[in-house]
């Protein structure tokens, strides 16, 4: 057999830039190869930057949005003529601004990737796990999924959907030979705040945001370990989304609110 063929095989969705792309490095620089799923042409610039690190890499365009996109991801991974070892579901996009004010397909698109295609994705590769009674699934969720998120209403609402699903489905399978993780990270420097709309805000406009690569590290560390949840970043973004688990919703979303709304980063 093969060096390649032995190599085990990681699924990491969203995988173009960002928390995503630092996620394939990680699995590539520990001896995973790869399928990497993105929507976008950076893509191909990834796929070249892994396949750098030593990983065979076999890229899957595709709009998860879409369902019949994600049978697409489904099928490459079932085809890929060895069982997948490890997922990181990770694609994901924010919407910023009033509630009121958003473009409603906007946000019904956030939910359709954020928390449908994550339920998709995660239903076909945990059944293939469980029959195989091996695997590992990495879920992004966000710190905020612990609070209410004022001006991110609808993104919050939607990362506290995959980490409830993450964790209950943890328990599910507490006597398999498959973990599923839940990673939190922090704000962190990636482009979702410039494609979010939330440059104008006090979080989006911050300098202490974390490196995506420290980021991944720690939550692919976590994955390896089994670990349920891993609140990723700095000391201090660790400490924040702790804190928000524990506080009140009203009196976390209240503290929230001066960080996230429209043009508080100019106050």
């Amino acid at each position: 057999m093969s060096e390649t063929a032995v190599r085990p095989l990681a699924l990491v969705t969203g995988a173009s830039s960002g928390i995503g792309l630092e996620l394939a490095k990680q699995f590539a620089e520990n001896g995973f190869d790869l399928i990497v799923v993105a929507e976008d042409v950076e893509l191909e610039t990834a796929t070249a930057q892994l396949r750098g690190l030593g990983a065979a890499v076999s890229p899957v365009r595709a709009d998860l949005t879409r369902r019949e996109e994600v049978e697409k991801v489904v099928a490459a991974v079932r085809g890929a003529g060895r069982p997948l070892a490890a997922a990181a579901l990770n694609a994901g996009v924010g919407v910023g601004g009033a509630f009121v004010e958003n473009d409603l397909d906007a946000e019904i698109g956030m939910v359709e990737l954020n928390c449908v295609s994550t339920l998709h994705l995660a239903k076909r590769v945990l059944q293939d796990m469980v029959a195989r009674n091996e695997g590992r699934v990495l879920f992004t969720s966000s710190v905020a999924s612990q609070a209410p998120e004022p001006f991110q209403a609808v993104y919050s609402a939607t990362k506290a959907f995959v980490q409830f699903l993450a964790l209950g489905i943890r328990e599910e399978l507490t006597d398999t030979g498959v973990t599923v993780t839940a990673l939190l990270p922090g704000p962190t420097d990636t482009e979702f705040f410039d494609r979010a709309d939330l440059t104008d805000t006090k979080l989006g406009a911050s300098d202490s945001k974390d490196d995506p690569a420290q980021v991944a590290r720690q939550g692919f560390e976590g994955l390896m370990k089994g670990e349920a949840s891993v609140f990723a970043g700095s000391v201090t973004s660790k400490l924040m989304g702790k804190l928000s688990a524990v506080l009140p919703d009203a009196i976390a979303g209240k503290s929230h609110k001066p960080m996230t709304a429209p043009g508080s980063a100019e106050k």
